[in-house]
């Protein structure tokens, strides 16, 4: 396994944004979110990150590769422009088949790379509850909680 990352072509861009908000509506639909207000969460990342849909400024999009074989996607930057060297990983997804093998931690350690050679002194990330896998190769990456949000149906 030779994993690398490289620049998002023009050409995949919309797909994968594509996936990557319906994802995140689903997975905010799965932590309790309304349809309408994970939809809406999306449409706001997407208007900030991606005007004319297009990665804003130091936004980096990649594809995660294993030789030619494109096995996943990696989205990180700064949280914003007030904060430069406060980096935020915003997507990471391996494709099903690819799960398992260690795509998803090389990814992650040749992101935190990507970040600390542009900058970063601090990188971030958001995982629902529910994504245990992602829990622990977060936590196995040295990742530690920040804030824990809680609810409870009434």
């Amino acid at each position: 396994m030779a994993v690398t990352l490289r620049p998002m072509p023009d050409e995949a861009l919309a797909a994968w944004r594509a996936n990557a908000d319906a994802e995140y509506v689903r997975e905010r639909i799965e932590a309790g979110d309304s349809p309408d207000y994970a939809r809406k969460r999306a449409d706001e990342s997407s208007t900030e990150y991606f005007p004319d849909g297009r990665p804003a400024a130091g936004q980096l999009v990649f594809e995660v590769m294993d030789g030619d074989a494109v096995v996943g996607a990696l989205w990180l930057g700064p949280v914003s422009p007030e904060r430069p060297a406060e980096w935020w990983v915003f997507d990471v997804e391996i494709a099903a088949a690819h799960r398992g093998q260690g795509y998803g931690r090389a990814a992650m350690t040749l992101g935190e790379g990507e970040a600390r050679q542009r900058g970063a002194t601090k990188l971030g990330l958001n995982v629902f509850a529910h994504n245990a896998v992602a829990h622990g190769l977060y936590s196995s990456l040295g990742y530690e909680p920040t804030a824990i949000n809680m609810s409870k149906p009434l």
